[in-house]
């Protein structure tokens, strides 16, 4: 009877062993339907969780973002320090944040020069970037006596020792305007031996021939701050000819040191079919060599011209406007449709306007070459006062601020690299190409990344221009040229962390870019490959001479990876997530040249993981070609262009060329 009793004990504690393993089993269930959705929507990554804003001083130590959480809090503390990021919530700063003495490790290695400008860049922008937020640079603007009231004489006179002194450049304080004229008096000097293999070419293999040849250029000196100044006009006449072996005039604009399509007057006069300037002949005849006419016949004609004994009326062929040793006064004058050039009261061309260039905008005139220049004289000059602020290219309308960041995951995320003086190009790209549907619906996200300019008044405006239309991000350095790559990984950073975007592009603030065509090529490649898309260069190899040399020490090798020209190129996120991960590591080389960094970047993931490369020329690398995708060069006024034309017209036609 014991053991009966014992073996009904046993068996009830059994039952409630068995029941406490249940509940708990029970309430391990309950807690692990809770978690799972948590650490899936946080390993993924599609809610990009933000924490909430801090000053630069306080941030971690080197590269991270601030938006964001780059590994995962513990269970306990996750609630506490990730906030979602709310609906309109705007950022003006990027999550790349560098600290000046994360890169004090490195001593001598191969990218050491590089890694200390990117050191110095950031240490100087971080402390401008402090100082406007503090608003001490606002402070000392508003303090600044300014002379807004600048002289507008009606005329500027300058000898020409004046000139040389002044670097042979004319200030004409407030540009010009329609009836305005500048007249230059001088004398083209002696032709001298020259080397050049494309005329000696042409002369028959002549190791050298004789040049004498001048230019002449009204420049827009305050259209631009930090950078060259956009040739308006361009006036070259060469008196020993050139590759042609003909004397010519050449005329032309430069736009970002891109050149447009040449006029070139070779002695022909233009036909009768071609466009004028208002009502004048883009070019006039003058005798050519290749006339067919002897001396003997010149002067035969000219003995019946005096006599009158033409039968018909004839035009006169003058001879070519220049000579060496020959004191000539020429004189452009600004008309309705274009510029006139007349050279001792005859006239020689007409070149009309190019899109992208204001009368206001030829602040002054330049003259270089074989010439000796006497005397200038500007007249006709406004008496006004045009503004060169930045406030007069920026529209603070609402209609052009940026729609609010979207919860969801993007389809494309659009990064354009912008300078801090570039007003007039970001407003452009505004009133175009960002008010494309997918933006507006925010299936498309694109945003300015933008470095710290070395005027405290231009980082004072951009800031005013950032909180205002929500699309700019800061990248906190000192701009330079050789470090553009650095807002090409701020960039990436932004596309994959902050709007979790499938496909990131990068653009320049003068490229056009035709959504749709760029999704429409970007849908080609099959789902999950990795991608990487534009006008790809194969086998370039590195000039180690001029402006745009590479040193072997820069770049050892013969030939660059293949990669995209960098006015507009498009890459898959997994691309982007590893050039920010090898970044914020240390691991990503830089290169001064942004596209060839790319270049290079893909390159190494596709040792992991196989990339499809996708080339066209529908990228453009200069200017616009007819179904374009994207459209380089592009001045403000030919951005409104060329999205007029895709409303109108629905078709992607060019604008006129510069």
């Amino acid at each position: 009877m014991k053991r009966g009793k014992l073996d009904s004990l046993i068996s009830v504690s059994r039952l409630r062993s068995i029941q406490v393993l249940m509940g708990l089993l029970f309430l391990y269930l309950v807690l692990m339907s809770f978690e799972i959705p948590l650490v899936f929507r946080s390993g993924v990554g599609l809610d990009s969780p933000e924490l909430p804003s801090r000053s630069l001083s306080s941030l971690p130590v080197h590269l991270r973002r601030e938006n964001s959480v780059s590994r995962l809090p513990t269970r306990a503390t996750r609630t506490q320090e990730v906030t979602p990021r709310r609906l309109g919530e705007y950022r003006k700063v990027s999550g790349l944040v560098f600290d000046e003495s994360s890169f004090d490790s490195i001593d001598k290695d191969e990218f050491s020069e590089l890694h200390k400008v990117v050191r110095d860049a950031f240490v100087a922008g971080k402390k401008l970037f402090e100082e406007i937020e503090s608003g001490k640079v606002r402070s000392e603007l508003e303090n600044r006596t300014q002379s807004v009231n600048e002289s507008c004489p009606n005329s500027v006179v300058l000898t020409g020792q004046e000139f040389v002194e002044r670097n042979r450049l004319m200030v004409i304080p407030c540009g010009l305007t329609l009836g305005s004229h500048v007249t230059v008096v001088g004398t083209p000097r002696w032709a001298h031996s020259e080397k050049d293999s494309r005329i000696a070419a042409a002369k028959d293999g002549e190791e050298t021939v004789m040049v004498s040849q001048f230019m002449m250029e009204l420049q827009g000196l305050k259209t631009v701050d930090g950078e060259d100044p956009p040739r308006i006009l361009h006036l070259n006449p060469r008196l020993k000819g050139d590759w042609s072996g003909r004397p010519v005039i050449e005329q032309n604009t430069c736009y970002r040191m891109q050149w447009g399509a040449a006029m070139r007057c070779d002695g022909l006069k233009s036909k009768s079919d071609e466009e004028t300037v208002d009502g004048q002949v883009k070019c006039e005849k003058w005798i050519r060599d290749d006339d067919n006419h002897s001396e003997e016949s010149k002067a035969t004609w000219w003995l019946k011209r005096l006599i009158g004994r033409t039968k018909k009326k004839v035009s006169i062929d003058w001879p070519y406007p220049f000579a060496e040793n020959k004191l000539f006064v020429l004189t452009v004058s600004a008309g309705l449709e274009g510029y006139h050039i007349h050279v001792d009261g005859r006239h020689i061309s007409s070149f009309p306007y190019r899109t992208g260039f204001t009368l206001e905008d030829a602040t002054g005139l330049s003259l270089k070459g074989d010439v000796d220049v006497h005397s200038i004289f500007a007249a006709s000059l406004p008496s006004t006062h045009p503004s060169y602020a930045p406030q007069r290219h920026l529209e603070m309308l609402p209609r052009w601020r940026a729609p609010p960041l979207p919860i969801e995951p993007v389809e494309l995320f659009i990064g354009i690299l912008s300078a801090g003086n570039h007003f007039a190009e970001r407003m452009a790209v505004r009133k175009s190409w960002m008010q494309h549907g997918s933006i507006r619906s925010l299936k498309v996200v694109a945003r300015f990344f933008v470095a710290m300019h070395g005027r405290k008044e231009i980082n004072a405006e951009l800031m005013k221009e950032a909180e205002f239309f929500g699309d700019i991000v800061i990248v906190p350095y000192m701009d330079n040229y050789d470090l553009v790559v650095l807002k090409t990984v701020a960039i990436c950073e932004y596309g994959v962390r902050t709007v979790a975007s499938k496909y990131i592009m990068k653009c320049d603030d003068d490229t056009f870019v035709r959504i749709d065509a760029v999704m429409n090529e970007v849908k080609k490649i099959r789902h999950g490959r990795s991608l990487y898309i534009g006008n790809i260069n194969y086998y370039h190899k590195p000039l180690r001479n001029g402006k745009w040399a590479v040193t072997y020490e820069e770049w050892p090798e013969e030939d660059y990876p293949p990669y995209a020209n960098g006015p507009g190129y498009v890459i898959s996120s997994d691309v982007a997530e590893s050039i920010v991960s090898d970044f914020e590591q240390h691991k990503l080389r830089l290169f001064k040249m942004e596209d060839v960094s790319m270049g290079m970047w893909v390159e190494k993931f596709n040792n992991s993981r196989s990339v499809e490369y996708v080339h066209s020329l529908k990228f453009c690398q200069f200017g616009c070609i007819e179904d374009y995708y994207t459209a380089h060069y592009q001045s403000p006024k030919q951005m409104i262009c060329l999205w007029g034309k895709l409303q109108s017209q629905g078709k992607a036609h060019c604008c006129n060329v510069r």
